[in-house]
């Protein structure tokens, strides 16, 4: 291992006058350039640690900052990354990745072995506080032979294990890095380098001449904080904001003419309502179950997000897709509602409080004052906690909440997308407030084998304990717009709105 330098005035140094590329790879769409791509974000992201991250504008900056040892292809499905796709021992429990080579860090120091097992190990680390810790769950140990060979060597078999290495919580670090220094000064090996914070204003990325992809197509990234949805449409009308996500078709419709193009892509993301079982309020079954039938998931559509999106149970992930139907109540039945509230022992209803974030997507407040006037109906009363960004992941993460509103990432895999909350060693098990031992069960079942039929019926019954239960109302998954001034040339529209392949666009 090379030496690293600490601070973060040589570590911007470093990245700007690298100019040689590292290793072999995939050219860039666009040809480079020296302007700056200014990215539109609602909320200023808090979170600068890739293995805590968890809100969408902190996934969006430090994707740029960071590699992961595999890459998603288009259909989200796992391709190489850093690594190539792994050589799986006949028994699947053995994953030798080979590194791809002469990849540096962007303060010009080189990314081997060890900085791969120190991140993994980092992570499995229960002092880390991990976001991603439940991907690693049946991982034994981690060992570099060679400075370009990492072995992983599971428990057990791990049908969903590549998946979980495609995210940015996953994202390598180097093993002489203090995360205190990465919290404020984030470094990593991917297409941008970390240049400057303003807070509540913009962070600001410079190129790594040296991203072992190839040559990124802008000088800079900025991402600039503008929570007003018109004042983002404006600037992006005028030219000073180039790339935006909307989930608000109309909004998305009126940014995109003239010079500014709006493109729909599809989410494996879900809105959905968090109910926590381990709250007093919500212990009785019977009360979830009554929310869950006063609920009516298409009204929640059709007033709050517009249209834009499909009611949904709980895994999106598409071969494994769960039937928004199949639930005790799959559409709104007030009469069952009452009926179950008379279970509970409260026929006439009770007092919820429902945490809801200002900023973090544009259709929170409307999806908690939607859901408060439903449930009001059967005499539940809803009362609202609004909340800015930082306040409420801060609170979500501590399960310091009866209920929430909540825009969760989905996955290919639904193992990646739900053993972290519904297990009851699930990293974000506090946040879900729901576990049992038969999910504890059927979740290591799902991971035990690559069939597709074989697992899509352990997910499906995972599915139906999940509705049944009425551990979460799940509403919609999300229609969303990646809009851009025509000036952008390169840009790939991903799944999710992702910008994992934002280091290939420019300016004409």
């Amino acid at each position: 291992m090379t030496l690293r330098r600490s601070t973060a005035v040589l570590a911007a140094a470093a990245a700007l006058a690298l100019t040689a590329c590292g290793g072999g790879g995939e050219e860039p769409a666009a040809s480079p350039g020296e302007g700056t791509i200014v990215v539109g974000i609602t909320a200023d992201p808090t979170q600068m640690l890739p293995w805590t991250v968890t809100s969408k504008q902190a996934i969006q900056v430090l994707s740029q900052v960071y590699s992961t040892l595999l890459d998603t292809g288009e259909s989200s499905e796992p391709v190489a990354g850093l690594a190539d796709l792994p050589e799986v021992s006949d028994d699947g429990l053995t994953y030798t990745f080979t590194l791809s080579e002469g990849v540096t860090f962007t303060d010009g120091s080189t990314l081997d072995s060890e900085d791969v097992k120190y991140t993994f190990d980092t992570i499995m680390d229960p002092d880390s506080k991990a976001s991603s810790a439940s991907y690693f769950g049946s991982v034994k140990s981690v060992e570099a032979p060679d400075p370009r060979t990492v072995v992983v060597t599971l428990e057990h078999p791990d049908a969903s294990f590549p998946s979980g290495l495609t995210g940015v919580n996953t994202g390598i670090v180097p093993s002489d890095a203090d995360p205190a220094t990465l919290e404020k000064t984030p470094l990593g090996s991917g297409p941008y380098a970390w240049e400057k914070r303003t807070p509540n204003q913009s962070i600001t990325l410079a190129r790594n001449d040296s991203y072992f992809k190839g040559t990124p197509g802008a000088a800079h990234l900025e991402f600039r904080v503008i929570p007003d949805e018109q004042s983002m449409v404006s600037a992006l009308r005028t030219g000073s904001v180039n790339l935006t996500v909307f989930d608000n078709p109309v909004t998305a419709k009126t940014a995109g003419t003239g010079s500014v193009t709006s493109t729909p892509v599809d989410s494996l993301s879900y809105h959905v309502l968090q109910l926590r079982a381990a709250s007093p309020v919500l212990s009785d079954v019977n009360s979830r179950l009554a929310i869950q039938c006063a609920v009516s998931r298409q009204d929640v559509v059709d007033s709050a997000a517009l249209g834009a999106g499909e009611v949904t149970g709980p895994v999106t992930s598409p071969e494994y897709r769960s039937d928004p139907a199949a639930q005790p109540c799959p559409e709104q039945d007030l009469d069952r509602a009452r009926e179950y509230l008379a279970k509970a022992g409260t026929p006439d209803g009770f007092t919820l409080k429902l945490m809801t974030s200002q900023g973090l997507y544009s259709t929170a407040v409307d999806e908690a004052q939607a859901i408060q006037a439903q449930l009001g109906k059967v005499g539940i009363d809803v009362q609202l906690e609004s909340l800015d960004s930082g306040d409420y992941v801060d609170r979500w993460l501590a399960g310091d909440f009866e209920a929430a509103i909540a825009l969760n990432g989905g996955s290919s895999d639904p193992n990646t997308m739900y053993a972290r909350y519904f297990t009851s060693d699930g990293s974000f098990n506090t946040v879900a407030g729901y576990s049992s031992k038969s999910l504890d069960t059927l979740f290591a079942q799902g991971i035990a084998t690559t069939d597709t039929d074989e697992r899509a019926e352990v997910y499906s019954e995972i599915s139906a304990e999940l509705v049944d239960n009425a551990v979460w109302v799940w509403l919609f998954t999300p229609k969303l717009f990646v809009v851009h001034t025509s000036s952008m040339s390169g840009l790939e529209a991903r799944t999710d709105g992702s910008y994992s392949e934002l280091w290939k666009a420019s300016l004409g």
